[in-house]
């Protein structure tokens, strides 16, 4: 009986993927809707699965990964691709160098767990023994010298996203991006719950539509 029920639990769950699509599926358009003449940002984008939904259709990306590992792989996917540029650093809200601690497994595979490096030591699943220096920059600072219209900026920088979401905020400079999709960290990492919690009020009360939190 009790196999008979995790057969049947299984076979539910394949089923909801097959009719009801994950929140980052719902925002597959976003990225469909770029082309020749758009400009994407990539923070985190460790081998590139959302850089060539965005580079598709000839859209200029800038593609952000400091996961030395990740960022190996990254360039030579997009290596022949005019339209893409790879740079192997991470985004904050300042310009600094910070120490990447990499996944606690990642001996194991150092590209699978890639996604998991981060620059919180206080991350659950990182090797606080292991890490690397990266050079990391002003995320607001980047954007205002583009000097151009962002039509998707997606933040994924496992748990460094508050400091960042609050200055393109407090910079004024969201008004100049279409559509800003944030992976938080809250939910795994709860020493976030607080100023994730504030950031969500805030954006709240000053009516914010483009900003996407939770987005996968």
């Amino acid at each position: 009986m009790f196999e008979k029920i995790i057969r049947r639990l299984g076979f539910i769950r394949k089923l909801k993927r097959c009719f009801v699509p994950s929140a980052a599926d719902r925002y597959d358009h976003v990225f469909a809707d770029l082309h020749n003449g758009s400009l994407a940002i990539d923070c985190g984008a460790n081998v590139g699965e959302v850089t060539g939904k965005m580079a598709k259709n000839g859209a200029t990306v800038y593609a952000f990964e400091p996961n030395p590992y990740a960022f190996a792989q990254l360039a030579r996917k997009f290596a022949k691709d005019d339209n893409v540029v790879c740079i192997n650093k991470a985004v904050l809200d300042r310009n600094t160098k910070v120490k990447l601690f990499f996944h606690e497994k990642s001996d194991q595979d150092e590209v699978y767990w890639s996604t998991g490096s981060s620059i919180l030591d206080f991350k659950t699943n990182v090797d606080t023994n292991k890490s690397c220096e990266v050079e990391a920059i002003d995320l607001v600072e980047f954007i205002k010298d583009l000097n151009r219209f962002v039509d998707v900026l997606k933040i994924d920088v496992e748990g460094a996203e508050c400091p960042i979401i609050n200055k393109i905020i407090d910079s004024g400079i969201y008004r100049n991006i279409g559509t800003i999709l944030v992976e938080t960290h809250d939910d795994k990492i709860p020493e976030l719950a607080a100023e994730t919690e504030v950031l969500r009020k805030k954006i709240s009360a000053m009516r914010i539509g483009n900003i996407v939190l939770d987005w996968t």
